[in-house]
């Protein structure tokens, strides 16, 4: 269903559904913002006719702008990144009062956490494009609140692993799925809004420490000598919460908000007819005309050679067709061309590098840094559970701004996108080091906040420049080859944490090393991208 406002169906457009009926603004005539066709699209690929049609469609949705259903989009699509940073970051909270109650170890928490987001990101993209983005798009949410909901239940420590790593492969899908859909509904000039995007991610991680500070201090055991599940009710009133979140966000999903299917998608499977009548609905949402017709997309169907009347292989359109094409990013040559000189090999080479150690400590320390803080916090007398969540608040307010900061700083001169990346990453494991060192609370606290501010510097940065050091042709696989090393050694942290003692410093001794060598490495990146435009 959908509401009065959203878009009228497929099936009503072909009806010839009155669009004064249903309250649209009227047929506006788009007003066309010059774009120049980036190399986006690979040239070098064996699919011209796909390859044509995605510009029309580029063009197409150039033509109509950035309007309300692109909006909405950006807020219906940021829930993906809410949870995405929201869920590792409930696994770190869950440590202290699940230990207490089950007294396992909880490195096996994390573990299961890293292993279902690494399935989830793979499952669901290449699932996305044969199935479609809109199932996708909303099963997601649905099953990461389900689980988490029924994580709240959990009897013991290996149900609630169980249930962990089940959610988090709904969670590890968000990003890969509603990027895609974003992208492929805006127009190529607002292709930066997906770095905005990001916004939310931060306060994913925001929202989950300010719940989970009263429940936990209010409805938690003090320590693991008596726990009983009676007066332990905290750490699940929060799963309850969460996932209930996750179920609302569904919702708002599914039921009050129209997806369309991609135009892209429909392109790919033959449905050329649903893909452009996808556009017009959009463009009259927005209160826009577009001029795309069908023949602009049907007359590639059959290319001509320049010097020749040999028609061009049609696009395959079955299932198969769809996912050989995904499978056809991860291709041999499309690896080759990102080491084809001496110089984009070493580049490569390095991102890779530098994405693996920060998936490494990144999730080593965040995933166990609450329970070090109560641990320490007990340490100095002041380790009660309304300070150690108070305390996990404040670092997730004070991180806030470090996009912003890291937005201004990668334009300075003789700084750069490789200058604040090495700075940032090296500064940050200096902090964690440094925290290791306070004698009290509060110098505790201090250091961790000044890390927060610096691992979101990184993070934005990070973010923005490996797209930018990536071949346009070859940027999906480039891509692909580190969020795999970043996932894989996202997997490993949970196994550093099984074999060290998580009541000393040793886990953070190992983020903060890996964090300061992959700054350094970041200084050895060959390229500047500051004030260029990627190739």
């Amino acid at each position: 269903m959908s509401t009065p406002n959203a878009p009228p169906s497929i099936h009503e457009s072909a009806k010839g559904v009155d669009p004064g009926e249903e309250k649209l603004p009227p047929y506006v005539e788009a007003d066309v913002i010059p774009v120049e066709h980036c190399d986006i699209i690979d040239e070098d690929g064996s699919d011209p006719v796909y390859k044509a049609k995605a510009q029309v469609l580029g063009d197409a949705f150039q033509e109509i702008g950035m309007g309300r259903y692109q909006w909405y989009l950006f807020f219906l699509t940021g829930f993906g990144w809410f949870s995405d940073n929201l869920w590792p970051v409930v696994t770190g909270l869950l440590l202290p009062p699940t230990i207490n109650e089950f007294k396992y170890q909880g490195a096996w928490l994390k573990f299961a956490q890293a292993l279902g987001s690494l399935v989830g990101c793979a499952f669901w993209g290449v699932s996305s494009d044969i199935w479609g983005r809109r199932w996708s798009f909303n099963l997601t949410l649905f099953i990461t609140g389900v689980f988490a909901m029924a994580a709240g239940a959990s009897p013991n420590a290996v149900a609630l692993c169980a249930l962990v790593a089940a959610w988090s492969v709904g969670v590890g899908g968000n990003l890969p799925v509603d990027s895609a859909v974003f992208l492929e509904f805006i127009p190529p000039s607002h292709q930066y809004l997906l770095t905005v995007l990001s916004i939310w991610w931060a306060f994913g991680q925001l929202v989950g420490s300010l719940v989970a500070w009263p429940l936990f201090a209010k409805f938690s055991c003090a320590s693991a000598d008596d726990c009983p599940r009676s007066s332990n009710q905290g750490w699940r009133y929060f799963l309850y919460t969460m996932g209930g979140v996750m179920t609302l966000f569904f919702l708002l999903r599914f039921a009050v908000f129209h997806l369309y299917e991609t135009p892209k998608f429909l392109m790919s499977r033959g449905r050329d007819a649903e893909a452009v009548e996808v556009v017009h609905q959009v463009a009259r949402f927005n209160g826009k005309k577009s001029s795309l017709t069908l023949d602009m997309l049907t007359k590639h169907d059959v290319e001509r050679k320049a010097d020749g009347d040999v028609p061009a292989p049609a696009l395959d359109t079955s299932a198969k067709g769809s996912f050989l094409r995904t499978l056809r990013t991860f291709s041999g040559s499309h690896v080759k061309s990102l080491f084809a000189t001496p110089k984009l090999a070493f580049s490569t080479t390095i991102l890779i590098l530098i994405w693996a150690l920060i998936g490494l400590a990144f999730p080593l320390y965040n995933g166990f840094i609450p329970y070090f803080l109560a641990t320490r916090g007990a340490d100095f007398g002041d380790g009660s559970i309304d300070i150690t969540y108070r305390n996990q608040v404040i670092l997730s307010v004070v991180g806030l701004p470090g996009a912003l900061i890291a937005g201004w700083m990668v334009d300075l001169p003789y700084l750069g996108r490789k200058g604040t990346l090495a700075t940032s990453t090296i500064i940050t494991g200096v902090f964690l080091f440094a925290a290791t060192t306070a004698r009290s609370s509060n110098a505790l606290l201090g250091w961790n906040c000044a890390y927060s501010v610096t691992s979101n510097i990184m993070y934005g940065v990070l973010y923005a420049v490996s797209p930018e050091l990536f071949p346009a042709k070859d940027r999906g696989t480039g891509s692909a080859l580190v969020a795999s090393a970043n996932h894989i050694c996202g997997a490993l942290a949970p196994i550093v944490a099984i074999y060290t003692n998580l009541e000393t410093a040793v886990p953070i001794y190992v983020a903060g090393a890996c964090f300061i060598v992959g700054g350094f490495l970041a200084f050895l990146l060959p390229y500047e991208p500051r004030g260029k435009a990627s190739i």
